[in-house]
């Protein structure tokens, strides 16, 4: 139901793919806590491929039947000038913008030497250009009014690593940095930029190959950590109570948030009188060996079982 003082009263919120998933537990939880939600999604299939013209729709007839106010979106945000259409639909709708939630985006796995041209173009398109489509929509808006907040999803498959993704991760991690930038760039008119890497299962995980006996096992543990579970945390965020987080980047596992690490110098080696081949080989390499981060997948990383 929806909250008459919540955390978001009177803040407008973009949600993008929030048809499905963990969009549409983040747009739920914006207008419980009292947010106005547009709630974009253009209904393609996990490729992005295929149409239902109705998954955001139906979210936004959940959320007015709570009693909160909703408006849907069907416009993509692969394309600059579509993206200006989903936050110029929140000024339209509900007179400004206060957060959009970069949660679009599409799977096109492949092992690297079989991956194609399109398919690492489609996954960019929406994923890392979508991300920078939106947040550039909503930029001029939160320069004016001095105040706004960016939520983006990055994954522990760019963070960390995951096999057949290299498209994927590449833009997730993209994500990461383009967040940074933002942040650095708009701290001076009070917009903040964070990021959430989801462990959640949704439509994107549930193409996780079940195999073998042990993958299958994995995947029921996976489906215990749920779209609502990453809600309160894009809640947070996009609210006033984080006006001094800005910059970060959480993970979120079932019950557990993480603040992840960003990269910074692990060690050095010093030379005075400079480095030749050989004495990379011979003396730089080994002393840093021991600082070598390993080729890990994301569930090298985190071996536990959700709790």
């Amino acid at each position: 139901m929806l909250t008459t003082s919540g955390m978001l009263q009177d803040k407008v919120v973009v949600v993008t793919g929030a048809g499905n998933g963990i969009g549409r537990a983040i747009a739920l939880a914006m207008a419980a806590q009292g947010a106005a939600v547009v709630v974009n999604d253009i209904g393609t299939g996990l490729t992005g491929d295929g149409l239902d013209d109705a998954p955001g729709q139906r979210v936004v007839q959940e959320i007015q039947a709570a009693g909160g106010r909703a408006v849907a979106s069907k416009d993509s945000v692969a394309e600059a000038s579509s993206a200006e259409r989903i936050v110029q639909t929140a000024v339209d709708h509900f007179g400004r913008i206060d957060c959009v939630v970069n949660n679009a985006g599409i799977l096109r796995d492949r092992i690297f030497h079989n991956m194609s041209v399109a398919d690492w173009e489609a996954v960019m398109q929406v994923h890392l250009h979508g991300a920078f489509y939106m947040s550039r929509a909503a930029a001029r808006h939160f320069k004016e009014q001095q105040s706004g907040a960016l939520v983006h999803m990055t994954s522990t498959s760019g963070l960390i690593g995951n096999m057949g993704q290299a498209n994927y991760a590449a833009a997730k991690l993209g994500i990461v940095a383009l967040s940074k930038s933002i942040a650095l760039d708009m701290e001076r008119f009070n917009v903040r930029s964070n990021c959430i890497s989801p462990f959640a299962w949704s439509r994107m995980t549930g193409s996780v190959p079940t195999d073998t006996p042990e993958k299958a096992a994995r995947v029921e543990k996976l489906k215990q950590m749920t779209p609502e579970k990453i809600a309160p945390v894009a809640v947070y965020l996009a609210s006033d109570a984080a006006k001094d987080v800005n910059a970060q980047v959480f993970a979120v596992r079932n019950n557990e948030i993480f603040l992840m690490s960003q990269p910074r110098p692990l060690r050095s080696v010093h030379r005075g009188e400079g480095w030749t081949p050989e004495t990379v080989a011979e003396h730089a390499m080994p002393a840093l060996r021991s600082s070598f981060v390993g080729v890990d997948r994301s569930s090298d990383v985190f071996t536990w079982d959700p709790v």
